[in-house]
């Protein structure tokens, strides 16, 4: 875009020389051999001369440079990845380049680019965030030759989504041969939804620079050469007492000065004070009075339609005739309100927005109502035209309300719940006949689950509440409010809402869909009233079905994953899992990406396959998930949990190392969409297990201490059992009596009916806490403990009891149970307790065999602490 130029073109910028210099050093960074780029942000008030020195950046860079620039405005704001386009508009130009532009990330990257049209499903923010990331740095490695700098002003007026994905590309700039310059007011001018990127970005800058206003002597030096040496430092003075030091409104006096120069016998303080008037606030607005009122609706029409619109749709908007058009055009250029060209661009954004304050309320809202009917007329989207019409007041227009749905589908499909929050939001202020009020609700709490769980649970207990949803819309209302109150770590609040949904919707698949959600939430309950009771009703329902519609597998992957819990024969269980599934994978419906349903079945699934040594069938449902949510590029809260279940995998396998590395990619994914969500808890839990596992006691301390990791718990069932990893942390740490007191609150396990002793292994733990202090009590232990191994059969589960059993057995029973132990665990997939239960037998009996066979192990499993053990023993 055009700008004012200064009164001292081709003159060094005043009192900015060492911003200039900043942007000089970081423009040779990116010319180097090996480009390093990087971010300045330049910040300060209206007026202080970002945009001036933004100027002459892009200049100094296009000399060795590709220069991609844009400036946000006011009137795009609401308009999702409009500043992305603007950006990137050349490239996106490039027909030739374009499928390498887009490379693998076309399905979500087009749509929120306006290169092709969006799917009918909501697409992954996270996911569109991070495939323009990935864009942007193919288009930097693309222009080699004249390395890319991406040049943005007025970034507190861009649009969220963009300032998002700049914001995520902020920290990977070093790394790319690509500058991104930004400019911006102060963050209290930004969107309230804004201000967290615009800080990210200050953050992430190799420079953050904040312009101040000019001194006297550079307001001084300024008017010689702008009004030749005869000015005087008297009037230098008193134009910067006028401005205070603003180079804005010092050019427009200056301007105003060469073409009406001062009266020589007027007092020249109090005119320079007069004229300073009229280039600020409403005053600046009042020049459109003296310019005739064609000038003046063209104007306002310009300034309600925004930037880079057609003027000649701003004169069909002001209802004038092409010839009246150019000549108030014309007026407009000659004012200095508009610059040339074909296209709405103000002079500066001071004179855009005090234009816009000057259109008259009434006419204001009249005007942005015609220019969404105008907008739509010339071919544009449903979305497009949305931002004119949340300025519009409320009528109860059907068309309209209407409208603002279709522009709220359109932005959810681009990866914008943002904005469809707000069209959404603005067409139930309209509002709604009343039989629709209840869809917009529902539309509503939809759009809002993936960024306001406390807002989704609003919405869609008032579409509930009101009347017009049919038994499929009202069931899924029940079901999403059910999601949102367990992302909100409400598991009971979410099963009495499908209880009791359930108990009230007649016989057929919504039904069962609302039973089987019940289920499942009682079942990921902490704390539970009846446990048994509930796994009794369960297994009535779940045991005769076959597995011939998806409410019958839904019901059946909860019951594997139920015995999987009370320690049921693994067999048994294993059955059920064959029965919920079509040849080993998700039904359709049920698959992972599948949204009807929910992505829980397929977890389920998987975590029933993991806890009972089927680690191969486990891996494979975790491995398409993590494919799955990559290729539709769900790359938010459901890929963390698809990275945290394979790093349970691994972490069951005994391959430590691994498994550490997935689970912290875990806790990174999770931690870009919040905090303390159930993932966190899974993830840290897992990882705090792993650590221990590989002997870093003090790794595992400072995670759980800056996770917060132990008690109380949320109301969410934590992967594996939190309580008994929590207490052998404190075992670990030599906090026995803590430890003791931890493990008997994960008793309650045993008493909700969960006899699994490999996910909840608390017995083990609590026998050896109590070896000594309580001999007798641990030894009951290990014969329980040993009785739920038998019975639940996995040879992960028979070796650790077995072990446990040695560890306590007098010296002379102990080498055969270790040896036992040994044999189920060589037909375990679990390596670092075959690595265990070697060490164990190698020290039992000094069988250095044992020893090495056990250390080598250890070593691949990446269990430091215990190679460590059986290396000092073999020395």
């Amino acid at each position: 875009m055009t700008t004012t130029p200064p009164p001292w073109p081709g003159d060094p910028l005043p009192e900015r020389e060492l911003e200039l210099a900043a942007a000089d050093r970081a423009v040779d960074a990116l010319c180097r051999t090996r480009p390093e780029g990087g971010l300045l942000v330049y910040s300060g008030a209206a007026g202080i001369g970002k945009t001036s020195v933004l100027a002459r950046v892009r200049a100094r860079a296009a000399e060795r440079c590709t220069v991609r620039t844009t400036r946000a405005d006011p009137g795009t704001t609401a308009v999702p990845f409009h500043t992305a386009r603007a950006l990137f508009a050349p490239d996106l130009a490039d027909t030739d380049g374009l499928a390498a532009l887009l490379g693998p990330h076309r399905a979500l990257a087009g749509p929120a680019l306006g290169l092709t049209t969006p799917g009918d499903e909501p697409a992954d923010p996270q996911g569109v965030q991070d495939a323009l990331v990935a864009l942007t740095a193919r288009a930097a490695r693309s222009h080699r030759a004249r390395p890319l700098v991406l040049v943005l002003d007025d970034a507190h007026w861009a649009d969220g989504e963009s300032l998002g994905w700049l914001a995520a590309l902020g920290p990977r700039l070093a790394r790319l041969p690509l500058l991104l310059v930004v400019a911006h007011r102060p963050t209290e001018h930004a969107a309230e939804e804004s201000r967290p990127h615009l800080d990210a970005l200050g953050t992430a800058a190799r420079l953050r620079v904040t312009l101040r206003a000019l001194s006297p002597e550079a307001a001084a030096g300024l008017t010689r050469r702008a009004l030749g040496t005869g000015a005087d430092d008297a009037l230098g003075r008193a134009l910067w007492d006028a401005t205070g030091g603003s180079p804005y409104e010092l050019a427009e006096l200056l301007a105003r000065l060469r073409e009406h120069p001062l009266d020589p016998g007027a007092d020249q303080a109090t005119a320079v004070r007069e004229l300073a008037a009229t280039v600020r606030g409403h005053r600046l607005a009042d020049r459109l009075g003296g310019l005739g009122p064609d000038a003046a609706r063209l104007a306002w029409a310009a300034a309600v339609l925004g930037a880079g619109i057609p003027l000649r749709l701003a004169a069909s908007l002001a209802g004038l005739s092409p010839g009246r058009q150019a000549t108030a055009t014309g007026e407009l250029r000659a004012a200095r309100v508009l610059n040339p060209g074909d296209t709405v661009d103000f002079t500066h954004p001071l004179v855009a927005g005090a234009v816009y304050d000057a259109v008259p309320r009434s006419l204001r809202t009249t005007f942005h109502g015609r220019a969404a009917w105008l907008l739509t007329a010339e071919g544009h989207s449903p979305a497009a035209a949305a931002r004119h019409l949340l300025e519009v007041h409320p009528d109860q227009d059907p068309a309209l309300v209407e409208q603002l749905r279709r522009a709220a589908r359109e932005h959810l499909a681009v990866g914008a719940p943002d904005a469809a929050r707000r069209c959404l939001e603005r067409a139930l202020r309209e509002p709604p006949e009343h039989h629709l009020r209840a869809h917009v609700h529902h539309e509503l709490g939809c759009a809002a689950l993936l960024t306001s769980p406390a807002d989704t649970v609003r919405h869609l207990r008032t579409a509930l509440e009101l009347p017009g949803l049919d038994d499929t819309l009202r069931a899924d209302a029940t079901f999403r409010l059910a999601q949102a109150l367990a992302h909100n770590q409400q598991m009971r609040e979410a099963s009495l809402s499908v209880a009791f949904a359930a108990a009230t919707t007649e016989p057929g698949p919504e039904r069962l869909r609302l039973q089987a959600a019940h289920f499942m939430y009682d079942a990921f309950r902490a704390t539970e009233d009846d446990g048994p009771g509930r796994s009794r009703r369960l297994a009535q329902l779940a045991d005769p079905l076959a597995g011939e519609t998806n409410a019958e597998r839904a019901l059946l992957t909860l019951r594997a994953f139920d015995g999987m819990l009370r320690g049921e024969n693994h067999t048994v269980v294993a059955e059920f899992c064959e029965r919920a599934l079509t040849d080993g994978h998700p039904a359709p419906g049920l698959g992972w990406t599948d949204t009807v349903w929910g992505f829980e079945y397929p977890c389920l699934a998987g975590i029933t396959y993991a806890w009972i040594d089927e680690l191969d069938r486990a891996e494979e449902l975790f491995g398409e998930a993590v494919r799955a949510y990559e290729i539709s590029g769900w790359s938010g809260g459901h890929l963390a949990f698809a990275h945290m279940l394979t790093g349970a995998v691994l972490r069951r396998r005994g391959r430590l190392a691994e498994a550490e590395t997935r689970l912290r990619e875990s806790l990174r994914l999770a931690d870009r969409i919040g905090t303390g969500l159930p993932v966190h808890w899974d993830a840290v839990c897992l990882l705090v297990d792993t650590l221990l596992a590989r002997g870093r006691t003090a790794d595992a301390q400072r995670l759980a201490e800056a996770r917060g990791f132990g008690p109380p718990y949320p109301d969410a069932m934590i992967l594996p059992d939190a309580p008994s990893v929590h207490g052998r942390l404190l075992l670990a740490l030599g906090r026995t009596d803590e430890a003791v007191a931890a493990l008997e609150a994960a008793s309650a396990m045993a008493e909700r009916g969960r006899h699994n002793p490999v996910w909840a292994p608390w017995r083990r733990d609590l026998a050896g806490a109590l070896a000594t202090r309580d001999p007798e009590r641990a030894r009951a232990l290990t014969r329980r403990l040993r009785v739920d191994a038998e019975r639940f059969g996995t040879p992960t589960a028979l070796g650790m009891a077995l072990g446990c059993e040695a560890a306590l057995a007098p010296a002379g029973a102990a080498p055969a149970l270790h040896a036992r132990a040994v044999a189920h665990l060589e037909e375990s997939p679990a390596r670092d307790e075959l690595a265990r239960a070697r060490v164990a037998l190698g020290l039992a009996t000094g069988d250095r065999d044992q020893l090495h066979r056990g250390l080598l192990l250890a070593r691949t499993c990446g269990a430091d602490a215990l190679a460590e053990q059986a290396r000092s023993a073999l020395a």
